[in-house]
């Protein structure tokens, strides 16, 4: 059964092959990272940690019982209670709830180990399949918005205690 943990070191090469694997298919939803993010992936990855230790953002990956990512689920911008979710997952795990598991999971880690109480998250028009998650784990439209100039919708989630 997967696993949400917490970003780590350790997860360095299991994340560099997952975002290797799946660079093509996330490039046709949302802006592709760019050969300079694999180059210099590995100080990346540390300054991501090093950011995640300020408490300013919380980075997740999804284990699945080989070691492999499936996905990623991260909540940035915290503050005053607040955070934008972010998420992706891996071809081979789509359609099969992976995304909507893994998002009502970090909710839940966003209520109870961060504090949180209100997430924000948004998707372009023409991904129906994040806006779907979105709606599943109970966001809820909260306007329209531009993503790399493509027309998209804010998502809201309060976090009840």
């Amino acid at each position: 059964m997967p696993e949400l943990q917490r970003l780590t070191p350790g997860h360095a090469p299991a994340l560099l092959d997952f975002e290797r694997e799946n660079r093509a298919y996330f490039a046709r939803s949302v802006p592709d990272r760019g050969d300079d993010y694999f180059a210099q992936f590995a100080a990346r990855h540390a300054a991501l940690l090093a950011e995640q230790d300020t408490g300013r953002c919380h980075f997740h990956v999804l284990i699945d019982d080989d070691g492999r990512v499936l996905g990623r689920f991260n909540l940035v911008d915290v503050a005053d209670g607040t955070a934008d979710l972010g998420y992706r997952v891996a071809e081979r795990a789509t359609g099969r709830g992976v995304a909507t598991a893994g998002v009502r999971q970090v909710c839940d880690l966003a209520r109870d180990a961060y504090g949180l109480t209100r997430l924000t998250a948004a998707a372009t028009r023409d991904n129906t399949a994040s806006l779907t998650v979105l709606r599943r784990a109970g966001f809820t439209p909260a306007g329209e918005v531009l993503l790399d100039g493509r027309p998209g919708v804010r998502h809201v989630r309060e976090l009840a205690g």
